[in-house]
């Protein structure tokens, strides 16, 4: 086939036909009955000036200008913008708490709830005995502090805005200690300096990098001390020559000083994975239970449930945030509330229940033989597809969203190579069609994890896989 260049007559660019052209046509008008004639036009021009745009690289070819490869590109970007912006993805990669697919999944008890009750009016703020007006966090609130030993508990929308929220409520206009081995950034350039900045709270700074021991912080205390705050490393490991102080010393100090101890967990989990053999994740009753006067977490990572950021720790610490006007603006909806009340009503049945029914935990905690096994079954399904060559192999999953950092977690997967084309090229095609499949890409190979897999995925994996050639 000739290129615009090659032929040098200009003649595959003045081929190019003309929108009106084009609109006429009996295909054009099937699309125009579905999408409407404006946004069909739309579509066209944009493939038309792509292909002018071609033309002017000597990158056009006779095929790129026929009726036929126009249509068929103006109807696949057509069946594109249709698809709704947020839409499901099979997770393939591994990452059990991906942050770019909404973290946690809730549990099946969960979207049962929401699907039942979101269409009706929904109890919030009243109560149902005395009818006056009650407190839109209650239902929550009342079972974390029957999970934990907290003596009150409130809800906002994610744990920045919880640490944010504390910070102001406890302690602006005065000192806040924090080890410079917890200066944190999380994702979306979110750093604890800054938010204490924003809160009114004046960092301070002790210890180094690698190492603070109790007397930098007590040798930081003044009469400008507000709090002392100490930020669990939920993204990154620090290893080596290594000391940092546990909450109980710190809250030890606190009381010496009567001063209020918090501890930001990031994550945080109400299973103790230690039992499971997965260190480097704090269970939330470690801190209460040490005395801490407030705790705060996400709701969303290992926790299982829609994005919140939950406060836990002495009513009076808590009340005082819930009177702070911030609060107001970082109140979540109540979908959050009602999704995030059904994943702690599982909680309330037992460790069991969670790793049974929390996707996040089930997933994280699946043994190995059993991920072998899933992988075996996926490859079977995948072994009838003639662009692909499969194998079971072991590889690592990670948490993800700063949940276990730094830590490998043995898995097994199928290793795809494409026999027609890249692997990028093929991880491509995965992820814009429908469903849509986010592998790994590795080694000119694509990598399909189990551990984030359900099993009535792995049909849909197979179907798609065969629609591409």
């Amino acid at each position: 086939m000739s290129s615009a260049n090659g032929n040098g007559d200009g003649n595959l660019m003045r081929s190019i036909p003309k929108v009106d052209r084009l609109l006429a046509r009996e295909e054009f008008e099937a699309l125009s009955r579905v999408h409407s004639v404006g946004v069909v036009t739309r579509h066209i021009r944009a493939q038309l000036d792509e292909l002018r745009d071609r033309g002017r690289r000597g990158k056009l070819v006779e095929v790129d200008v026929t009726v036929e490869s126009i249509h068929t590109r103006v109807e696949s970007t057509l069946h594109s913008a249709a698809l709704p912006y947020y839409h499901r993805v099979i997770n393939a990669t591994g990452v059990i708490l991906h942050t770019g697919l909404g973290r946690a999944p809730l549990p099946q008890r969960a979207v049962d709830c929401l699907a039942a009750h979101v269409g009706h009016p929904l109890r919030l703020e009243m109560d149902m005995t005395t009818g006056d007006r009650g407190g839109r966090d209650a239902g929550c609130a009342d079972l974390l502090c029957e999970l934990t030993s907290a003596e009150r508990a409130t809800v906002v929308n994610n744990n920045a805005a919880a640490t944010q929220l504390i910070l102001a409520a406890i302690a602006r206009g005065k000192q806040v200690i924090l080890s410079r081995g917890e200066l944190v950034e999380i994702g979306g350039s979110f750093r604890v300096p800054d938010v204490m900045e924003e809160s009114g709270a004046q960092l301070r700074s002790v210890g180094t990098t690698n190492r603070t021991h109790l007397r930098d912080y007590e040798n930081a205390i003044n009469e400008e001390t507000g709090m002392i705050l100490k930020v669990h490393t939920s993204n990154y490991r620090i290893e080596g020559f290594t000391k940092e102080i546990e909450i109980d010393e710190l809250v030890a100090l606190g009381r010496k000083h009567n001063l209020p101890v918090v501890h930001d967990l990031g994550s945080g989990c109400l299973v103790d994975l230690e039992r499971h053999g997965i260190q480097g994740e704090p269970h939330v009753n470690r801190s209460l239970d040490a005395g801490a006067d407030l705790v705060c977490f996400s709701g969303d990572k290992l926790l299982g449930g829609p994005q919140s950021g939950l406060i836990l720790g002495g009513a009076e610490a808590v009340q005082r945030c819930r009177k702070h006007p911030l609060y107001r603006a970082m109140r979540p909806c109540r979908l959050t509330y009602l999704a995030l009340e059904s994943v702690l009503r599982i909680y309330r049945e037992g460790p069991d229940a969670a790793i049974r029914e929390v996707p996040s935990l089930r997933r994280l905690l699946a043994p190995l033989t059993e991920l072998k096994e899933r992988a075996s079954q996926l490859a079977q399904a995948l072994r009838g597809v003639k662009s692909v060559d499969v194998e079971v192999i072991e590889e690592n999953s990670t948490a993800g969203s700063g949940s276990l950092p730094a830590r490998d977690i043995p898995t097994w997967g199928v290793r795809m190579r494409p026999t027609t084309r890249s692997a990028s090229d093929y991880a491509h095609d995965l992820r814009t069609g429908d469903p849509a499949i986010l592998p790994r890409v590795r080694d000119d190979a694509l990598f399909l994890d189990v551990r984030t897999l359900d099993d009535d995925e792995f049909v849909m994996i197979r179907d798609r896989c065969a629609m591409i050639t």
